[in-house]
């Protein structure tokens, strides 16, 4: 792979996710019009948010985590002579006291320049990617990211985005707020709801506007549902060799069903569920539930692409 020779159709780019449980790495090359070849891509449960999401810092032991983290990721760079570095912060770096000193410290340390992104341009990256992925049709979907730190939830079709709006209710906060007892009880379940209540508002407003009628996960929890049905069915299930997945309505609810009422011991037994998702998975699996109850929605299909898939489609343009 070395000393290629950079043409219009081979353009080498990194794109780091920088988010508030995972940190993603994907070196890609190729163009817009043929799309991409992945080289590498990797995920780091780097629990950026562990113990300070609520209270707005990252916390030392996930600080050195961070800038450990990004240090490899440069060592993956340099090995594939790479063109173009993009890294993206989000929720947890852009809301912490110490967020900005995480990045002046990792342009120090790991040679990295970050980019704080704002909730609006999230979704519209996170809008790029589920587009490029092909599961958009000329139908209204609504689109719901779960992040660590927020949740992006974008009403569009393949041809427009229509409404978009960034939520600071991420698995890690909801996790810190309402998931605190394992299995988590009834009592926190009927709370965590009234609270969705009453910060979704917007979402229901644009919801009844433009009456989506498919609800597509973009990538994290919804990778991890897909994979546990697949394998209970005893199939094989490649991530990496799949792009949208139609998710069985009944299948879904099933699971959810089980993931709300299970232990901590029991997700990590599970096959499909990464360690990085066996806390978070359940709080995604009662959001997932809350929206499609709230707005009537059965129809589910899963992304694999999410934001680092749209910057690169920005960045191989």
């Amino acid at each position: 792979m070395q000393n290629e020779s950079v043409t219009t159709s081979n353009k080498r780019v990194a794109v780091m996710d920088l988010g508030t449980n995972t940190f993603h790495l994907l070196i890609a090359e190729g163009d817009n019009t043929d799309g991409f070849k992945e080289l590498v891509h990797i995920h780091e449960g780097v629990k950026l948010g562990e113990g300070g999401i609520n209270k707005g810092i990252i916390q030392p032991v996930a600080f050195e985590r961070g800038i450990a983290t990004m240090q490899h990721f440069q060592s993956y760079i340099q090995a594939h002579e790479v063109h173009e570095v993009k890294a993206i912060a989000t929720s947890a770096i852009r809301n912490a006291a110490n967020g900005q000193d995480f990045i002046v410290q990792v342009k120090e340390k790991a040679g990295i320049q970050i980019e704080l992104i704002n909730g609006e341009q999230e979704a519209a990256y996170i809008y790029n990617g589920i587009k490029a992925s092909g599961c958009l049709t000329n139908e209204n979907a609504l689109v719901m990211d779960i992040g660590g730190g927020s949740v992006e939830f974008i009403i569009g079709n393949k041809d427009e985005v229509l409404w978009k709006q960034s939520f600071e209710i991420g698995a890690a906060r909801l996790i810190d707020k309402f998931h605190q007892t394992d299995p988590i009880p009834v009592q926190s379940i009927k709370e965590l709801t009234r609270y969705l209540d009453g910060k979704l508002i917007d979402l229901f407003q644009a919801a009844l506007q433009h009456k989506p009628s498919i609800l597509i996960g973009s990538s994290g929890a919804f990778e991890s549902f897909a994979e546990v049905i697949e394998l209970e069915k005893g199939r094989s299930f490649d991530l990496k060799q799949t792009k949208v997945y139609e998710f069985d309505t009944d299948d879904l609810l099933n699971l959810i069903e089980r993931l709300a009422k299970s232990t901590h011991h029991k997700r990590v037994a599970t096959k499909g569920i990464i360690p990085v998702r066996v806390d978070m998975i359940v709080v995604a699996s009662l959001i997932t539930i809350y929206i499609m109850q709230k707005l009537g929605l059965t129809d589910v299909t899963m992304s694999t692409y999410s934001l680092k898939e749209g910057v690169l489609a920005d960045m191989l343009s």
